[in-house]
This record gives C-alpha cells, sequence and structure tokens, in this order.
C-alpha cells in the first residue's frame, strides 16, 4: 500500500508522514492534496484563539476529551511559535495538553507557524485537509495567540472561539480592532480570578449591535479551564452554532466564501514564487536598489520598470 492509502485506511503513522510532507511543501505536495481534497469536507473545524496565557491549551484539551468521550474522532493543531534556531514548533501547547484517550480517538500535531502572521502556521489550512479526509469528526485548532492579528483563522474554520482573560484590560479594544468580528463564542477564561463579572458584561453591551446583525446570541461564557468549569456549556455552545449556521445557511455560504479565498491563496503564492524567481534574476536589480537608496528613483518606478524586464508586466 501506498503512503496515501495507508492514511485513508485510518494509519496514524501515514497521516504524519503526509502532514510533514504537506508542511514542509515537498516536491508535488499540491498533487497529494489535489487526491485528498474530494474525500474531505465532513469534519467540523473550531479554532481557538485570544491572547497568550488565556487558557487556549487547556480548553482546547478538555472539549477534546469530551468529543472523544461521545465517540468521535478528533484531531487537533496546535500551532506553536517557530524556535529562532531550527524553524520548529517549541511545543508549550503540546506539552499543556494530557490526559488524552490513548485509543486514538484524538491525534495532536504541532506546527510552527515559521514567521507567518495571523496566528496559523502557512501550511495550517492545508493540513486540515489531510486531517479531514482521514476522518476525524473534529479538527480543533489552536492558534499561537499573537493577540488582535489572527484574523485568518476565519478562512480555515466553521467556528471560532476568542479565549480571553479578566486581567486583559484592553481586551475590548482588541475586539474593536477585529477579533469580535470573528468570534462566535466568547470565553472568559479564570473566572475565578477578579474583575471577571466586569469583563463580561462590556462584552455583553459590545455584542449586542453584532447581535442584532447576525441573528446568533454570541454567548460570553465565563469559565475555568483548569477546573474543568463551564467546559461542557461551551461545547453545547459550539454545537448550537454549528447547528444555527446549517440551518440558516451561513454555514455553507461560509464554506463557499473559505473555497474562493483558498483559490486566491494558491494563485498569490505561485504568483509570488514566479515574481521572486524572475524578478531575482534580473541582471541590474542591485544598480535599481542603489538607485532607490541614494534618492535617483523611487521603489514605485522601480518596480514598474523591474516588471517589465522580467515580463510580467
Amino acid at each position: 500500500m501506498t503512503v496515501l492509502e495507508k492514511l485513508l485506511d485510518g494509519d496514524l503513522s501515514a497521516l504524519a508522514r503526509i502532514i510533514s510532507y504537506i508542511e514542509n511543501r515537498e516536491e508535488n505536495y499540491k498533487k497529494l492534496l489535489a487526491k485528498l481534497y474530494p474525500k474531505s469536507g465532513r469534519a467540523i473545524k473550531i479554532g481557538f484563539t485570544g491572547p497568550p496565557g488565556a487558557g487556549k491549551s487547556t480548553i482546547v484539551n478538555e472539549i477534546s476529551k469530551m468529543l472523544a468521550a461521545e465517540g468521535n474522532k478528533v484531531g487537533i493543531i496546535a500551532v506553536d511559535p517557530s524556535s529562532p534556531f531550527t524553524g520548529g514548533a517549541l511545543l508549550g501547547d503540546r506539552i499543556r495538553m494530557h490526559d488524552m484517550p490513548s485509543d486514538g480517538s484524538v491525534f495532536i500535531r504541532s506546527m510552527a507557524t515559521r514567521g507567518s502572521t495571523g496566528g496559523l502556521a502557512g501550511a495550517t489550512n492545508n493540513v486540515t485537509i489531510a486531517l479531514d479526509a482521514f476522518g476525524f469528526d473534529f479538527v480543533l485548532i489552536e492558534t499561537v495567540g499573537v493577540g488582535q492579528v489572527e484574523l485568518d483563522i476565519i478562512n480555515t474554520c466553521d467556528a471560532v472561539v476568542v479565549v480571553l482573560v479578566p486581567e486583559s484590560g484592553d481586551s475590548i479594544q482588541a475586539l474593536k480592532a477585529g477579533l469580535m468580528e470573528i468570534a462566535d463564542i466568547f470565553a472568559v477564561n479564570k473566572a475565578d480570578r477578579p474583575l471577571s463579572a466586569s469583563i463580561v458584561a462590556e462584552l455583553n453591551n459590545v455584542l449586542d449591535i453584532k447581535r442584532e446583525k447576525t441573528g446568533w446570541k454570541l454567548p460570553e461564557l465565563p469559565t475555568e479551564a483548569v477546573n474543568n468549569k463551564n467546559i461542557d456549556t461551551l461545547l453545547q455552545e459550539l454545537k448550537s452554532f454549528i447547528e444555527f449556521s446549517q440551518e440558516t445557511g451561513l454555514f455553507e455560504k461560509h464554506r463557499r466564501e473559505q473555497i474562493k479565498k483558498k483559490i486566491f491563496s494558491i494563485i498569490n503564492f505561485d504568483l509570488a514564487g514566479i515574481m521572486e524567481s524572475k524578478i531575482g534574476g534580473v541582471e541590474n536589480l542591485d544598480s535599481l536598489v542603489n538607485d532607490i537608496f541614494n534618492g535617483k528613483t523611487d521603489p514605485f518606478t522601480a518596480s514598474k520598470k523591474l516588471l517589465k524586464l522580467s515580463d510580467l508586466d
């Protein structure tokens, strides 16, 4: 059997090998993804984002165990910061996830950001295709936790949980800057600490406008992940949102929009490679850089000239 056949037959080691193949963008990895894609589309993908130290890993840990106890197969992608020396994942989130079932119903994969912005590793979206094709019922994605720029998670997931903590004095400002636009559920974790009730109240006031616009209740839940308090309610709200989005047509609309963005993402990636190759080979690139540095021209005029010289204009 080929590695692909083994993956489709439920071999976890084959899945791990293929994920590495995709993540490293090995030769013909797109052909492999093209074979996997028609077998995907069934898994529900849930993203967890928010500031560092909010307890996202612990929440994912508890929810995955609950889903597995219900008979589901769960794939977890924990996006960790890259090591500045090796470029690999630091594996902090994976260490914090423990007590997982040993029957193979839960699979955890740590991925490095490798300089990718937006809180997700560049290959995360492609890896979800492999997990989906493998047969996981749910794919949980935890972002690196870089704050309000984690907006690309909406292009991968069907539902997004934003995890905050009571001490986040700038939480509402972060929401105004973008997180409010992508969140379907808010979890104010470590709710046993002071200010928890006030943060929940602030959220409630800020979210009223969006509730009227979407028709979804946008719950904000106080949770204590380390004590497994209210995590079952969080999971129930996630299920309610998926049901709501499917019944209203938002689920299909969102997935269609994701496909559109996926196409543009692939095209942009390929074009960037072509441009880098062609423009990097233009002989007078260094002289143009010198001219810009010395004030003889500007980057805009130089870029237009480079496009003409490389036949990309």
